[in-house]
């Protein structure tokens, strides 16, 4: 059956202040996107310009990674000024018609927010690194060397070494858990808080509809710096740094995760509540404790709307005891917790590849990312199935993969310009785009795929449909799951009714009982599994079914 949602069904932004539960939100890469002025990198007329194909997919929202004034050293992810755009991407005015055309189509806008750090060129740290005694000397993590000159603790960078880098200015150390040239805020500094709410708030009256809250963890250090302790190498996990880091060697206990995180993520959360239908999402990253404090702060509806942690983004495959370990974890921190699910985003190895999955596997494991309670992120591509992008030495521009080449790559094999037709720019650019095209992407493009009734990204508009459709999937409750082997099955509950949903996430043919009742498939195209006897289904391999009482 085809369940594709029209356009034009799709509730207007504004009117549903729950929107974000369970919504399907759209990941763009800006850079890599669609480039509208020839220059070899995306730009927001280049998004607004591909908002209708967003459209079409059935999306209720687009986060749209940072655009804001950037010396560029991590991509937009260092910021010089939160209130402007850089030129590379346009101007304010290009975003104002970007909002307007993305709610004339249904689509609800969420612009990625890095409030832990800035760059070392924004005016706030120009400020306070000039000296200890000006009116913004305490915004940023300053400490006094230790008395044999080196750094005030051993916490270490994500880019590698240490996190503390010398300023001669000041003759002090000041923290940056990033780029040496993105030193962290100091959030125990009253007037931080309220500088970061009045950037919040200055989108907000320009009408966005959310956030992505970038590292929202890292906020708050601790005040007495204390030393992280060392982790066993048991425990060590690569899913936020690179497995050939030392920053896996810690525990970050007071480098980041702090209590005190809590009280300010309240004040976002009153803010955000004072505009209708506004919601943001929180990036954990933890390797330890991700789903303990993704709990943390979305429980009690005062904190962040829902946050994603990295059990789903790891290199190992998502396997049905794996969905049944992280649901009952999260269920036993909090009942109330909501996560917002992704398999592949700008920061790590797209999923197609980094499981080494066929097309039936793709498939089903966006269906089951459908099915699942919480929201979801898609990232801009995998609706194509594009795989991991293969680049040399010479064309790695992440600082990430740079530093620690060739046994790490970087992320810029997931950054690669959005495939749009088969032809050798793949639509992108008119010029030699900032990444190259692979040319492994252009027979899975945008234009091969819709004139292909079969292709994956029809598959992808249907399962978000099917979303849309069922009120049980959307947000209802999730009950008696159970993971067998590779088989995972689970009842989604809502006012609508009931859907039984059923997954084959192996090689092998499986059967599994239906609950009691009388269940009637729905959304055949996932996999046709066959009914074995009124109460008993036979799953292929990679084959889902979802049922809904008769």
């Amino acid at each position: 059956m085809n369940v594709v949602t029209p356009i034009n069904s799709v509730a207007q932004p504004g009117t549903d202040r729950d929107w974000w539960r369970g919504a399907v939100i759209y990941q763009i890469y800006p850079r890599s996107f669609q480039d509208s002025d020839g220059d070899g990198v995306g730009d927001l007329k280049g998004i607004t310009e591909r908002l209708p194909y967003v459209a079409s997919l059935g999306v209720d929202a687009i986060w749209i990674s940072p655009f804001f004034t950037s010396p560029m050293k991590d991509f937009g992810y260092d910021i010089s000024d939160y209130c402007d755009v850089d030129p590379l991407f346009g101007q304010l005015a290009d975003f104002d018609a970007l909002l307007s055309r993305a709610h004339a189509l249904g689509i609800r806008v969420m612009i990625d927010l890095v409030l832990s750090h800035t760059s070392d060129q924004h005016a706030w740290f120009k400020e306070s690194r000039a000296n200890r005694d000006n009116a913004k000397a305490n915004w940023y993590v300053w400490a006094d060397a230790k008395d044999d000159g080196t750094p005030p603790t051993n916490w270490l960078s994500i880019f590698g070494g240490p996190a503390w880098q010398w300023d001669t200015r000041r003759e002090q150390y000041y923290l940056h858990n990033f780029l040496t040239s993105q030193p962290d805020l100091n959030y125990h500094e009253p007037a931080v808080q309220d500088a970061v709410l009045d950037v919040v708030r200055f989108w907000l009256e320009r009408g966005v509809d959310g956030f992505r809250l970038d590292t929202i963890n890292y906020y708050f250090h601790d005040a007495e710096l204390r030393n992280n302790p060392p982790l066993a190498p048991e425990r060590r996990n690569a899913s936020v740094a690179p497995k050939v880091n030392p920053y896996n060697h810690q525990e970050h206990i007071y480098s980041k995760n702090r209590p005190e995180n809590l009280g300010f993520l309240k004040r976002l959360r009153a803010l955000l509540d004072g505009y209708n239908g506004r919601a943001c999402v929180g990036e954990i990253s933890d390797a330890q404790r991700g789903l303990e404090i993704l709990a943390e702060y979305t429980a009690g509806g005062d904190r962040a709307h829902m946050c994603y942690a990295f059990e789903f983004l790891d290199a190992g495959r998502v396997t049905a005891q794996l969905v049944k370990t992280v649901f009952d974890k999260l269920d036993g921190y909090s009942p109330d917790a909501w996560a917002c699910w992704a398999y592949s985003n700008h920061d790590v190895v797209r999923h197609g590849t980094r499981w080494g999955l066929s097309p039936a596997a793709l498939r089903t494991y966006v269906t089951l990312l459908m099915a699942l309670k919480g929201s979801a992120c898609l990232y801009q591509g995998e609706e194509l199935g594009l795989p991991e992008a293969e680049l040399t030495l010479d064309q790695v521009r992440d600082p990430a993969g740079l530093e620690f080449w060739p046994e790490y790559k970087g992320r810029d094999g997931c950054r690669t310009p959005m495939a749009w037709t088969t032809d050798a720019g793949a639509g992108f650019s008119a010029a030699t785009p900032w990444l190259p095209v692979p040319k492994a992407h252009l027979p899975s493009s945008v234009a091969a795929q819709e004139a292909d009734a079969t292709a994956l990204l029809h598959h992808y508009r249907r399962a978000i449909a099917l979303r849309r459709q069922f009120g049980a999937l959307r947000n209802g409750a999730m009950d008696d799951l159970v993971a067998d082997g590779d088989l995972l099955r689970f009842v989604r509950r809502g006012p609508d009714g009931d859907i039984f949903c059923a997954f084959n996430l192996g090689e092998t043919p499986r059967e599994t009982p239906l609950p009691e009742g009388d269940w009637r498939p729905v959304g055949g195209e996932f996999g046709d599994a066959t009914m074995v006897s009124g109460n008993h289904v036979r799953l292929e391999p990679w084959q889902a079914f979802l049922a809904t009482r008769a």
